[in-house]
């Protein structure tokens, strides 16, 4: 007959589900949590915690998915957030006020920066053709956006990229998942814009 010492022993060796693990951890962080310590936490490979968070993913992120939460997949961390179409419900549930969304301004300055980073802040101006060292300024302290370094030219202008905070807040795991621009005529005025023209 076994001790309560050593039920207690044999309940603490019993291997646990890793991907179970995974999705407490995440949901109790709320937050980006990275695989190294993931891995640390667990006892596995940290390419192990990839592969098993890449499988959640495809579960958590699939059209036909009862569930009310996705996977986020950085290239050192992961994060388990709600779907944007719940988002109403949530804010309702919550109390939480839409006073916190960007302006229309800042908006257009993050989509610029997105699908055309690294750039200057006389790029954006140019392509918005308004001073947008507001918007810039804005974004930067809510670091949706941080400066990359600078452009190799006289004057060496700063150059501006989104954040990892950026793709968390848009559900977005890499820059790659923005959607699709559709080419037109603006967008092609916009390429022939010269780098003089725009630093």
């Amino acid at each position: 007959m076994r001790t309560m010492d050593e039920n207690n022993t044999q309940s603490e060796k019993s291997p646990i589900n890793a991907a179970s693990a995974i999705e407490a951890v995440l949901f109790a962080a709320g937050h980006p949590i990275t695989y190294e310590r993931l891995s640390r936490a667990i006892g596995i490979p940290e390419y192990e915690v990839k592969r098993i968070v890449s499988e959640m993913m495809s579960e958590y992120n699939a059209d036909d998915s009862p569930r009310g939460i996705m996977m986020l997949m950085f290239d050192d961390s992961c994060q388990l957030c709600t779907k944007e179409e719940y988002a109403p419900i949530i804010r309702e549930a919550l109390g939480i006020t839409r006073g916190g969304n960007l302006s229309a301004s800042s908006m257009e300055v993050l989509a610029v920066i997105a699908y055309n980073q690294p750039c200057t802040r006389a790029y954006i101006d140019t392509v918005r053709g308004v001073d947008s060292g507001y918007a810039v300024s804005s974004l930067c302290e809510k670091e949706l956006i941080a400066k990359t370094g600078r452009l190799d030219v006289p004057g060496r202008p700063i150059l501006y990229s989104t954040t990892e905070n950026f793709l968390r807040v848009f559900g977005l795991s890499s820059i790659d998942d923005l959607p699709k621009v559709a080419e037109n005529k603006d967008e092609a005025d916009t390429e022939a814009v010269t780098v003089e023209e725009l630093i």
